[in-house]
């Protein structure tokens, strides 16, 4: 089991991704509570077998991204301290990539005091619209 992150005073563009995040190759360039933004790129071990990202790579990063995005939000905005966790993740795959730099940014849709809404875009390193998900998350908060 590894250590709980402190989110207290969670800083994601200093943060060196842990878990799956790490095994994604994810790296978080800007945080605000307004938004996330990280970048990856892909390798042959984000691919499926037909040559091209795996669908599940850009859910992923969709569901850390907004994560990221409604952690930083619950921290700077809620007196009691929690934490986030993701009750949906609607994901759209609109182009199909085989190599390339990839960038995922967050904007709120909805940031209430038991849920937040969040959409992710992920572009190309071309600007190109690839993949667009919504996720939900619950506020879970100790006060």
């Amino acid at each position: 089991m590894t250590d709980a992150t402190d989110f207290s005073s969670f800083d994601p563009t200093t943060w060196t991704a842990r878990g799956f995040d790490s095994e994604l190759g994810l790296a978080y360039d800007t945080a605000t509570t307004d938004g996330v933004s990280a970048k990856f790129t892909i390798t042959d071990k984000l691919l499926q077998p037909f040559g091209i990202v795996h669908g599940g790579v850009y859910c992923a990063v969709i569901e850390s991204v907004a994560s990221m995005s409604g952690q930083m939000w619950l921290n700077a905005n809620v007196s009691a301290q929690g934490h986030v966790v993701g009750v949906n993740n609607s994901t759209d795959f609109l182009r199909a990539v085989t190599t390339g730099e990839m960038f995922a940014r967050s904007k709120p849709i909805h940031r209430g005091r038991r849920q937040q809404l969040w959409e992710v875009d992920i572009n190309d390193d071309g600007g190109r619209l690839i993949a667009q998900g919504r996720v939900r998350l619950q506020n879970i908060t100790e006060g």
